[in-house]
Formats: structure tokens, sequence, C-alpha cells
């Protein structure tokens, strides 16, 4: 067996976001802490999530503003001959991600962060064994050891998976393709085929079930169900790809079946993308041999605490099971783990309920708390109280009526003095909006404290204090 070369109070396996926050924190209390990552600096979010996309969103905005401009008076140039470089705008995105690679690299020697790369594996409750990328291996011991590695997305075992891509892949395109078929329901398959689409891609969209995002409140999966099909995404609404094939030609051949008859068809794309979820990256770390506990979708079980079931082991983030796959989820519960640790805070957790989400679909959609459907079970029908409206942004008053975009927005309510208990709202805006009701919400706002503020005119989010 080899010796230990490398002692730490804190050793951190997974130098993403979550993982590089409870770093810094346990470092600025004076632990020693060492981090291992088998990646890139910053994990899934700054790599190949939040960030590439937020800026991929920002560039199909751009689209579709040019697209609007008509009806605003501009002229001069002609909408269907305004061209989109995607190697350029690729070069200057993965740029970006470099220079905030080295940003958090930069942040770790500042906090005298020693920071190995290779793959690590526990060889026991209190040390691992790591496999270094130049070829050499090491052990360190830890009196405290942070599981925070993420996910990588999932690929369906279909005959030609070979030729797809994953939600990954979607930022090694090095051209755009002209047509796609994409296939996954939720927010990444939402967001991924929403902004093709708007970049001029010809999106052909395959789901099993009737509507996007399944887990969201009816009225969001409604409304953007509708609303993508209203745009010209060609949504395959109960189908299932089955296979895909490579034609002599260089496009794919997918096979897919309609569910509810059996029925065999296909079309001819340039590419195939699938965003069908996403699985802890915890193979190699070989906890499941440890001991430690899993849940059935091979998730680290852990405590409001962020303990595992293996003494003085930790995890955050995609990898446990708390059911937030969210990069500010990670980074909330890291450093919150990290002050109870190593701050003498002894009752520092993360409070997992009204955790505001975004989907930065085309439109956006902000989502904090309970639908409703979980609001009636939870509380009792009698108890609920619905508020909700559907209108038109005052952003698309100068369009035509087949141009203009939807604005949806639920507030659920529960109990004598109506808490607002769900937000839901879809519609130009919807990010920054939700930022700020969130905080309301998480301080426990009632319909009353919303209706006591003045709203701001004209805007979208005056109807949320407004409603009746």
């Amino acid at each position: 067996m080899a010796p230990i070369q490398k002692e730490c109070d804190y050793l951190v396996l997974g130098i993403g976001s979550g993982g590089i926050a409870s770093g810094r924190r346990a470092a600025k209390y004076g632990a020693k802490v060492i981090a291992i990552e088998s990646k890139r600096m910053g994990g899934t979010c700054v790599n190949v999530g939040c960030v590439p996309k937020k800026v991929t969103w920002n560039a199909a905005a751009i689209s579709e503003t040019f697209r609007d401009a008509k009806s605003y008076g501009f002229g001069g140039f002609e909408t269907s001959k305004i061209t989109f470089d995607w190697p350029l705008f690729k070069g200057k995105r993965d740029a970006y991600v470099k220079r905030l690679n080295g940003i958090y690299e930069n942040n770790l020697n500042k906090d005298h962060i020693e920071h190995i790369a290779g793959r690590a594996s526990f060889v026991g409750k209190d040390e691992v064994e790591v496999k270094m990328h130049d070829g050499n291996t090491t052990r360190i011991r830890a009196k405290n050891i942070l599981v925070a590695t993420g996910g990588r997305p999932k690929m369906p075992e279909i005959p030609g998976i070979e030729y797809a891509i994953d939600s990954d892949g979607f930022f090694d395109l090095e051209q755009q393709p002209k047509t796609i078929a994409t296939c996954g329901a939720g927010y990444i398959g939402v967001e991924m085929t929403g902004m093709l689409h708007s970049l001029g891609t010809e999106t052909h969209f395959f789901i099993r079930g009737q509507k996007l995002l399944r887990s969201f409140d009816p009225l969001i999966q409604d409304t953007v169900t509708k609303e993508y099909e209203r745009q010209g995404i060609n949504l395959y609404k109960g189908s299932e790809i089955q296979s895909i094939e490579k034609l002599d030609n260089g496009l794919k051949r997918v096979h897919y079946k309609t569910l509810e008859t059996g029925e065999m068809s296909s079309v001819d794309v340039e590419c195939v993308l699938f965003a069908v979820g996403r699985v802890p990256e915890i193979e190699d770390l070989h906890v499941k041999e440890l001991g430690m506990n899993l849940n059935e979708r091979g998730h680290i079980i852990v405590d409001e605490y962020q303990n595992t079931s293996l003494e003085n082991v930790y995890a955050i983030g995609d990898v446990c099971d708390r059911g937030f796959e969210l990069t500010p989820v990670a980074i909330a519960a890291g450093r919150r783990l990290s002050d109870r640790l190593f701050g003498g805070k002894k009752d520092a957790k993360l409070e997992y309920n009204n955790i505001p989400s975004v989907v930065f679909a085309h439109p956006e959609i902000g989502s904090i708390g309970l639908t409703e459907p979980q609001a009636r079970k939870q509380y009792g029908d009698e108890n609920i109280k619905i508020y909700k409206t559907s209108f038109t942004a005052m952003y698309y008053a100068m369009m035509e009526p087949e141009d203009k975009g939807p604005t949806a927005y639920k507030i659920i309510c529960a109990g004598p003095d109506e808490k607002v208990v769900g937000l839901h709202i879809l519609g130009v805006g919807s990010s920054e909006i939700l930022q700020g009701f969130g905080v309301a919400i998480k301080m426990g706002a009632t319909k009353k404290d919303f209706d006591n503020c003045v709203a701001i005119h004209p805007v979208s989010a005056e109807e949320l204090v407004t409603m009746t």
C-alpha cells in the first residue's frame, strides 16, 4: 500500500462552483484545504452549463430582437438576410469560459488551496488515492471530505446513439446545424431547443409526453408548449426516438415511434441532441464499495446538514439526493457546510424550501415554491386560493397579432392569511423579476404584502402586485 503523501483538514473532490465555494470558505476559517478535479476548473456551470448557456441564450434573444425591430419602425436591413457567425461566436464564448477558469484558479491560489488535476478514489473513509493527469499517483488523508463531483449527461441505449451528442456536446459544435433533432422535455432540452430555433436552426423536438416541463406548474406546461408550437418548432408529442442511422450524405436519419399508435416514422437532420437527464459522477470514487448509502438513481443520500452515511464525509450539489440540480444551491450548501465544520456555526445548513429557479426558454420561465397540484395536496383544496392572469406584455404592443408572445403569471396562496406558497411566471424578463419576488416569498410574504406594494407602471411585473 502506498504511503500517505499529503494530509489536510478538508479535501474537496470536484472543483465546480459548489466545491470551490465550500473550499474557499473553509480556507478563510483557517482550514488546510486540498481540492481535486478530474475535468476543467469551474465544473459544469462554468464550462458546459449556466455560463455558456446564458451567453448562447443572449445571442438567441438578440436574434429575436432583430426580427421584432421592424414592428418598431426600424428599417435599412432585411431580417431574412441577417447572418449569425457561429464559429466567431463560439470562439468568443470559449475564450470567456477560459478566462473564468483562470479566475477560479487564481482565487484558489489566493486562498492557498492546493489543487490537483486527477481522478480520486476512496481507499478508506478518510483517505483517497489520486491518479493525476501527469501519470503519477498520490494518497491524501483528510479529517473531512466533501464529494462535489457533479453529474454528467445521461444517454439512452439505442442503436446508433454514437451518432448523437449530449447537452455537453452542444457547446463543442463547431458549426451551427441547419437541422437538428432534440429530445428531452426537461429544462435543458427546452432551453437548447429554444435557443437553436431562435438562431435559425430547423428544430425537431421529441418528447414522450404531451407537454414540456412536466415537473412545473400546469400553467407553465400549457403555455410554453403552446408557445413553442406557435413559434414553429416541430414538436413531436408522445414520440420516442428508437434508433439513429448515418446516411451517405452525412445526415442522420432519426427513426421514431408514436407511442400511442406504435407507428414508426423518420426524419433526416444534420445533428441529434439528447437532453434526457443527468447521472451523478461518482463511479470512480468507489463510494458504494465503501458502504455509502445511495438512492435508487445512484445519488448519494444526505441529511439536512449534507452528512452522508459515512462519518466526516459530506456531499453537495448534483451528486446528492436533495432534488435541486442548480449551481446556486450547491454554492449555498457548500458555504453553509464550511460554516458548520470550520466556522463554529453548529446549526448552519441550507433550507431547501422556496428555492427560486429559472428556465431560459423563449420566453423565460421563473418558478418558486409549490405547484398548484402540490399545494392542493399539502394544504387541501379548501385552504388554497389561486390568483392567475395571462396578458400581452407591452413589448408586443407594436407587433402584429401573430408575432405577440405570451405572458402568464400564477400566485398560489395557502391558509386564512393567504401566505404565498408558490409563484410561477412566464414572459419577458421573468428571470430578473423572480429574484426580487423570491426574497419576499422566502421571508413569508402574504398576498396582502403583495397588494400593499405600489405597482411600477408600465411593466409586466406590476400584475403581481395588482392581481385580484
